[in-house]
């Protein structure tokens, strides 16, 4: 490889921590129960005991669950009264899951 497409390919490239982050975000994306809440959200806006309804799980791990989506700025909650309601943080979730979906379907 010649130095000059060495010095492109490395100006290209995004920073070490930025990969670091992108690492960590699709290690999220690689758990089932997340995926299963995720997708739940993309219908509609839910409480913990709705989605622990609808992915047959208890109510505990759910939260677990929806702690790190939080953490990692995949949902949003609002509160009504005492119950919170989740859905996904931004319109990246649903292309970021939509386009996994499609590249398995092909």
């Amino acid at each position: 490889m010649n130095d000059d497409l060495k010095k492109q390919i490395n100006d290209k490239l995004p920073p070490d921590e930025e990969l670091f982050e992108l690492a960590d975000l699709f290690k999220v994306f690689g758990d089932p129960t997340r995926l299963k809440i995720l997708n739940a959200l993309l219908c509609s806006e839910l409480c913990v005991q709705d989605i622990a309804d609808v992915i047959g799980m208890s109510e505990s791990a759910v939260s677990h669950q929806l702690r790190v989506l939080k953490q990692m700025d995949l949902v949003k909650n609002r509160r009504e009264g005492k119950t919170i309601f989740y859905s996904p943080a931004d319109s990246h979730i649903v292309t970021i899951l939509n386009t996994g979906i499609e590249h398995i379907e092909e």
